[in-house]
């Protein structure tokens, strides 16, 4: 009895004491709210000259340097400068390093911080961040303050207790958003890949305020950042900057970035003293396709991918300059077992509805080939169909390019469609892929016989480069209903 009264007296002193010690560590080791490194903009290692290729991007901002330099120009005018500028577009095309370059030039000092870093599971640590931020950038104006990957703290709100922690963060940088003097000299900079995401409240008027695309570049764009990312790396007299930029569509800078590293790789791994053309090809193959392989392919396999591969090169000779081959083998790389590379002459933005079915026509020659010279099909040609269906679905649900609605959209995320409606538009779908498909049989068996002399110099060769396929397809009238066309979209280089 003595044992019971002693444990029932001991046991809440202990439990609480457990807790009130477990407390105690908990707030010893909680994270912080500490300031954000602060950068000198003249300590910013980069340079507008760094940043090539996103010459509207940087004409947006070049005003935002110049208040910064000499605000009293635009004061005078009763102007003032966006309190928030987004950055936005796809991974990669150079958002940071704007950023980055805005900084350096107009000597401001430089905050630069993850969204991510506000995001905690303590209640109210994330919102004590920013105000800890801004306060620090208004101590030290004129400054920046960069926030990269908004998204992960500024997607749009949804209620709920379980989303309070995110709430409060978010709550606070619109607090301080709006909050500014108008005499403060603080802007405030953020970069996102998912617009479509972010909370309304951040990008009215008086928050980010103005948006800047960050879009991938055009060819004379593509160029200029090749020849930043090559000035420090000794190049033989046989590269061609100009035609590696008509070879890289759709490439972004982070891309070209890497293209120039991969090929300065290539070349130290052959022991070689400069970076040569072949250099440059091996890595766009390597980004594009994938490392190389030797996988032991059957003869009775290896036929089929000749033919495969070959469908694709004859098909894409048939449809003209769309969308050229630049290489056809049946080497593997990566998960492909063989590929064709082929490669946009030219960016264009516009594209025909005869375009679209023939580039779907491209996609599906290598099954088709299969069809028509085995009499059956294999699971080569995934790749393929995931493209074809995609260039289907966005004929029929966003473009108006189908018979049964060609003058509005059929996404269902805009409006409430019928089921009926719903079986119209998978059907058109399924019209347009299956016509695309008897048609790039119908012209294949018209033109067997240089199927069958590219297939047999892919198994002779292994490898036909775009000089090879032309003198193999010399005698081959392109027999494209598109020829006479606007233009063609932006498509990355495909392989199977």
């Amino acid at each position: 009895m003595d044992l019971e009264n002693t444990l029932l007296t001991w046991l809440p002193i202990i439990f609480f004491g457990v807790v009130i010690v477990l407390l105690l560590w908990t707030i010893r080791f909680m994270p912080r709210a500490k300031p954000a490194p602060v950068v000198k903009g003249s300590q910013v290692e980069v340079s507008w000259s760094d940043v090539a290729g996103l010459d509207e991007a940087k004409k947006e901002l070049q005003e935002v340097v110049e208040f910064l330099r000499d605000r009293k120009r635009f004061e005078r005018l009763g102007a003032r400068v966006p309190r928030g500028i987004l950055l936005h577009g796809p991974p990669g095309t150079g958002k940071t390093l704007l950023a980055k370059a805005v900084a350096s030039a107009s000597g401001a000092n430089f905050y630069s911080q993850s969204a991510s870093s506000f995001v905690e599971m303590f209640a109210g640590l994330g919102a004590a961040r920013i105000r800890k931020l801004f306060e620090e950038a208004r101590k030290n104006a004129p400054a920046i303050i960069f926030i990269d990957e908004l998204d992960a703290v500024g997607t749009a709100r949804s209620g709920g207790s379980i989303h309070r922690e995110h709430d409060q963060t978010l709550n606070q940088l619109l607090v301080e958003l709006d909050g500014f003097n108008t005499r403060d000299e603080v802007v405030v900079m953020a970069a996102s890949n998912r617009l479509q995401d972010l909370d309304a409240a951040l990008l009215r008027p008086g928050r980010f305020d103005r948006q800047v695309l960050v879009s991938p570049p055009d060819v004379a764009g593509r160029e200029s950042i090749l020849a930043v990312h090559t000035r420090d790396k000794p190049l033989a007299a046989d590269v061609d900057l100009s035609h590696i930029a008509k070879q890289t569509s759709g490439l972004t800078g982070a891309d070209l970035a890497n293209l120039c590293n991969e090929a300065a790789i290539f070349a130290g791994r052959n022991g070689a003293q400069y970076v040569r053309q072949t250099d440059f090809d091996a890595a766009s193959e390597r980004i594009v396709a994938g490392l190389q392989t030797r996988r032991v392919v059957s003869e009775k396999e290896k036929r089929i991918l000749a033919y495969h591969e070959a469908g694709h090169a004859v098909m894409s000779h048939l449809v003209g300059e769309l969308f050229p081959a630049q290489k056809a083998t049946i080497v593997s790389r990566g998960e492909a077992l063989g590929y064709t590379l082929n490669v946009p002459a030219e960016d264009r933005y516009l594209h025909t509805r005869e375009e679209f079915v023939d580039l779907m026509m491209v996609f599906l020659a290598g099954r088709a080939a299969e069809q028509v010279v085995f009499g059956r099909i294999t699971n080569g040609a995934a790749n393929d169909l995931e493209r074809v269906t995609h260039i289907a679905r966005s004929m029929v649900f966003e473009y108006g390019m189908s018979e049964i609605a060609p003058s509005r959209t059929m996404r269902a995320d805009n409006y409430a469609l019928s089921e009926e409606t719903k079986r119209l538009r998978d059907s058109e779908q399924a019209r347009l892929t299956d016509q695309a498909y008897d048609e790039a049989q119908r012209l294949l068996l018209k033109h067997r016989t240089p199927l069958d002399r590219v297939a047999d110099a892919l198994l002779e060769k292994e490898t036909l480069d775009r000089a090879e396929l032309e003198a193999l397809l010399s005698e081959v009238k392109a027999e494209s209903r598109s020829s006479e066309t606007v233009g063609t979209v932006r498509i990355l280089p495909m392989r199977d």
